[in-house]
């Protein structure tokens, strides 16, 4: 077997499925959440398999547009690639538009398989699809448009259980000068940063440049150039064109990549099993901080219920009776309550006085954005609980 498991978070529900008041006392399906490393080209992935449909349905509740940070890197990269003359695009796993927006319809194809989202974009004129990215679909659109010159994939490679059908059907409509940029959270930065709340049911698949690079090369693929950027808590965007296409030389910032992973020994099963240590050590901290707080009648209040806050809650078994209510942003999290934990999911805080409350930052990756909106809150002396690298408070 080539699978070793490193991690074992114990028993989940689905992160994204947001509970209405009356489905409260209904049991909850949950699935045991454990990671393996592949021993013969280091992919690390979530074990349990789910379909598509049971993750990415009509009532899809992450929508990309919600966050500033998001909104500002899709645009400052739309912008490049105008000047680079990309011709035609499409946008695999396009959500409400965020990146494909930036560009005038008729340059941009979207693919989106949550109805709910994709009702976004085909009301403001672009072509849409909404369909799952499999082999069918690019022969469908290949059909209808011929060859693309740009394909770019945010957040969503990661998602889909079967690669080698997804670069498959990349291959297939991609030009033959063509790019496809994908970018997803990095597994060095998981692993540096202790971020074990990157795994759960949707992200099956947490990428190095290591582990994709072997994938790609069954494709004829190849990573030409590396950005490392902040989004989503550290993630790596990645430029790969076709093994025949000489025009576009390999960047300097390949092999640089290759050095940081060899130096943090990505490739070393005993790099999986610190991990696990330190994520068993950072569930004792974080509970510990918690009941500290509680005994000091603090009170704590989530910002941000992402689909990370539902592992690192059901995992540290963190409930309602601990984090009071979340704060959230979008609509089709709000007046529900969370997955497992069942904590309220509300639009505004209530009246709350700074210096007695803490905000337990569920959406910790977008933290910089958060001490903007919540300025006022940390002067007048509150708080922000975090996980990362370790539990602790900022003030």
């Amino acid at each position: 077997m080539h699978n070793y498991t490193f991690l074992n978070l114990g028993m989940h529900p689905l992160a994204n499925s947001y509970l209405k008041k009356k489905e409260l006392k209904k049991r909850e399906k949950k699935y045991k959440l454990q990671v393996s490393l592949n021993k013969k080209n280091f992919l690390v992935k979530v074990i349990t398999k789910f379909s598509s449909k049971t993750m990415f349905n009509n009532k899809y509740p992450y929508r990309s547009s919600m966050s500033k940070t998001m909104l500002k890197s899709f645009s400052k990269l739309a912008n490049k690639l105008k000047k680079m003359n990309s011709g035609k695009i499409l946008e695999i796993g396009s959500n409400d538009g965020a990146f494909s927006l930036n560009f005038e319809k008729r340059k941009i194809i979207c693919v989106e398989p949550c109805g709910n989202l994709a009702k976004i974009t085909k009301k403001k004129g672009y072509k849409t699809y909404n369909e799952y990215w499999n082999y069918t679909l690019s022969k469908k659109i290949f059909k209808q448009h011929g060859k693309i010159d740009l394909i770019f994939s945010s957040n969503t490679i990661s998602h889909i259980e079967n690669l080698n059908d997804v670069f498959k059907s990349i291959n297939y409509i991609l030009d033959k000068n063509g790019i496809l940029i994908i970018e997803d959270p990095s597994l060095m930065e998981c692993l540096k940063k202790n971020t074990y709340d990157q795994f759960y049911n949707e992200h099956i698949y947490v990428f190095s440049f290591t582990s994709l690079n072997n994938i790609l090369k069954k494709h004829n693929l190849v990573i030409f150039d590396i950005e490392n950027i902040s989004t989503h808590g550290g993630s790596t965007r990645y430029y790969i064109k076709k093994e025949q296409n000489n025009s576009l030389k390999i960047n300097s910032s390949i092999q640089k990549q290759v050095k940081k992973e060899r130096k943090i020994k990505i490739t070393n099963i005993k790099t999986y099993i610190n991990f696990a240590k330190r994520v068993k050590k950072s569930k004792k901290e974080f509970i510990k901080i918690i009941k500290d707080l509680k005994s000091k009648n603090i009170r704590i209040l989530g910002y941000g219920a992402t689909a990370k806050s539902c592992t690192v809650l059901n995992f540290c078994k963190i409930n309602n009776k601990q984090i009071e209510y979340f704060l959230d942003t979008t609509p089709e999290k709000q007046n529900k309550y969370t997955p497992g934990t069942h904590i309220p999911i509300l639009k505004k805080t209530q009246n709350i006085n700074p210096s007695k409350t803490v905000f337990y930052l569920g959406a910790w990756n977008f933290i910089k954005e958060i001490r903007r909106k919540e300025k006022n809150f940390l002067k007048k002396g509150g708080q922000f609980l975090i996980h990362t690298p370790y539990p602790k408070l900022i003030r």
